[in-house]
């Protein structure tokens, strides 16, 4: 998958990724829909970071959370 070209398919991949990895029990509240193309670098940063971690501390989920939070919020 190629995350360099902005696409909603990747906004879709990046978001179930990082559901995954988590293990978020919320996963309703994260929808793809929920993020713009502004924020795709942003999303492409997080999903990176995520990605090459094997293990997370809560509060490092809580921050993953609040950030990807702040992305939803700024596409308002």
């Amino acid at each position: 998958m190629d995350l360099s070209v902005k696409s909603q398919e990747n906004v879709e991949y990046m978001v179930e990724m990082i559901k995954q990895k988590l293990r978020m029990v919320n996963v309703g509240a994260m929808r793809a829909s929920s993020f713009s193309e502004e924020m795709y670098e942003d999303l492409v940063d997080i999903y990176e970071h995520v990605m090459k971690r094997e293990t997370f501390s809560i509060s490092e989920m809580q921050a993953i959370t609040e950030e990807l939070g702040a992305l939803i919020k700024g596409k308002n």
